[in-house]
């Protein structure tokens, strides 16, 4: 279940059952699940990505990188993986979908940052 013990009980204090609090945490592992599904699908067949990332050897303000692939998996509410980039590459430690065109993942050690990715420069 992905309540902790203390949220259980504030839930069936609430006045929820043990199976309508089983109900919402599956839900909540469901919709983990669909916002991985569409931060790969965003990735999905890309070669390349532009980002908000600040890039000590870049000079452009949203710089193309060569992208490789995206891994992703879930834990309940965690939504977790791996972005890989021509040459180097971050833990995803969280992402959601912003539009079609946008999406925002946060990154772990190396960047340690919320970045944004676009299908191109402009949407940035």
């Amino acid at each position: 279940m992905h309540f902790d013990q203390r949220t259980q009980r504030a839930l069936r204090e609430f006045g929820l059952s043990t199976e309508e609090i089983q109900e919402l945490s599956e839900s909540v592992g469901d919709a983990t699940a669909a916002a991985a599904d569409a931060l790969e699908a965003f990735f999905d067949g890309r070669d390349s990505i532009y980002s908000d990332m600040e890039l000590a050897h870049s000079a452009e303000n949203h710089p193309e990188h060569g992208l490789e692939y995206v891994d992703l998996y879930t834990h309940a509410d965690d939504l977790r993986g791996y972005i890989k980039f021509d040459g180097w590459g971050a833990y995803v430690e969280g992402g959601r979908r912003l539009s079609d065109d946008v999406v925002e993942l946060t990154l772990g050690p190396t960047v340690h940052d919320r970045v944004r990715f676009a299908t191109d420069r402009e949407k940035l």
